[in-house]
């Protein structure tokens, strides 16, 4: 293993990573998985309380989604989508996502990751305002905190400075507006009067900037790697509203919510969002494939047809095999009654063992919905490193969390059980004890 470990520090550069930092270590490398648990080089036994990245809903080596990608590699395993042609898990696909997301969007793109989900959605947009006389609507508004992906147009998107600043982004054009974190901003008002004033300033914006030249807005359900940031009360509703009535395009970036995550397929559906697009990935199909979509609403796609010729996609665009992949992976989803399980069950129950770590002495705020959660850390250490240390003595302990800033977040596999969210917050209470030390 030390020689995987010399080879990756000579010739692999990692995502999100200070390599200076890992490499006096040695990479960490995990070998198989098996449910909702990791083996890593050493053998240790790690329950996965991050779902891979946010991605693995129906937990690792699921035998029914391999055996649909190893059929449909042996039948088809590659044809694009280009040239009047496609294949059918691609048409099957679509034709699934129609009968899952809100009702006006039943049209589908595919590609490959949710950055490009999220970057496609924006070209679109250009070309739709374009061919319906309005050119100047190309600014975009998203939030602070949010996180949209990594291009050069997402991350302009992405509310996090971590993610943009080192890159001098974001592009003109794009406009952050305060995302509801009312801990973050260390503010006295509740939940609901931070929404409010978030949505004041919004409205603020959008008059200053002028409502004529802004196209849409990006908005995450639950912001997830902004810190896992669920909306106040009637938050999303009054935005929806903003924003229709200035025809701002309301685009649900439910990378992360999707596909059972918050107890139904899109969190759209249960806010009654009514998205213009919705873009997705991860879910979609457990992270077993590379897979991502975006859904545009009738009226949009009918105006994109007015312009003829279609110049976008990619290679990969409706893979066969990705979208095998997930066709299987969803009907695992609906055989298996994840969601509602997640929704009924698994969901409650993983809050409720969340709260109730609210008055522990580390603890600044606990926060979630269904199977994701935060806990913001207000142990002994300096800013925005006790997130990451308290991932890493957390895996000490068995168990993997996401350190983001002063706090750790967690979304299990929607596969997870009582026991196993026992397990998970049994050893998330003694890293917290040990932050006080």
């Amino acid at each position: 293993m030390n020689e995987l470990q010399d080879l990756d520090r000579r010739h692999h550069l990692h995502p999100f990573t200070d390599h200076r930092t890992m490499h006096q270590t040695g990479t960490h490398v995990i070998v198989r998985g098996e449910g909702c648990y990791l083996i890593d080089q050493t053998g240790k036994r790690l329950l996965d309380g991050l779902a891979g990245l946010w991605c693995v809903n129906i937990g690792y080596s699921n035998p029914r989604v391999v055996q649909a990608v190893q059929q449909q590699m042996q039948q088809l395993p590659y044809y694009c989508s280009f040239f009047n042609t496609t294949t059918e898990p691609s048409i099957r696909l679509a034709h699934k996502l129609a009968d899952l997301a809100p009702v006006r969007l039943n049209h589908t793109i595919f590609c490959n990751s949710g950055s490009e989900a999220n970057d496609t959605a924006l070209k679109l947009i250009r070309a739709y305002n374009k061919l319906r006389g309005k050119p100047q609507k190309t600014k975009i508004l998203s939030r602070t905190y949010s996180y949209h992906g990594v291009t050069l147009a997402t991350t302009s998107l992405t509310g996090l400075p971590t993610c943009y600043q080192p890159f001098d982004l974001p592009l003109p054009g794009f406009i952050h507006v305060p995302g509801p974190y009312r801990y973050g901003a260390k503010t006295t008002l509740t939940d609901e009067e931070y929404g409010q004033w978030c949505l004041s300033q919004t409205r603020d914006i959008i008059q200053k900037e002028g409502a004529d030249t802004i196209a849409a807005m990006f908005v995450e359900p639950i912001q997830g790697a902004g810190g896992v940031i669920v909306p106040p009360k009637g938050y999303l509703s009054e935005l929806r509203a903003l924003l229709r009535e200035h025809e701002i395009l309301f685009v649900a970036d439910e990378v992360i919510s999707g596909f059972g995550r918050l107890g139904d397929w899109f969190a759209s559906n249960l806010w009654d969002l009514d998205p213009d697009i919705l873009t997705l990935a991860k879910g979609v199909t457990s992270g077993y494939l590379p897979l991502g979509a975006t859904m545009l609403s009738d009226e949009i796609v009918e105006t994109l047809h007015q312009g003829g010729y279609l110049a976008h996609g990619y290679t990969y665009s409706g893979h066969p095999t990705a979208c095998a992949c997930a066709l299987e992976n969803i009907a695992v989803i609906e055989d298996m009654g994840l969601i509602q399980t997640t929704r009924e069950q698994t969901g409650p129950y993983f809050q409720k063992k969340l709260r109730a770590l609210k008055d522990h002495p580390a603890v600044g705020e606990v926060r979630g919905c269904q199977l994701i959660g935060a806990i913001e850390i207000k142990a002994p250490g300096a800013p925005n490193t006790l997130g990451a240390k308290a991932a890493s003595i957390a895996r000490e302990n068995g168990v993997i969390v996401r350190g983001i800033r002063d706090l750790i977040a967690m979304s299990p596999p929607l596969i997870i059980t009582p026991p196993e969210i026992d397990q998970l917050f049994d050893a998330v209470h003694k890293t917290l004890d040990s932050l006080l030390i």
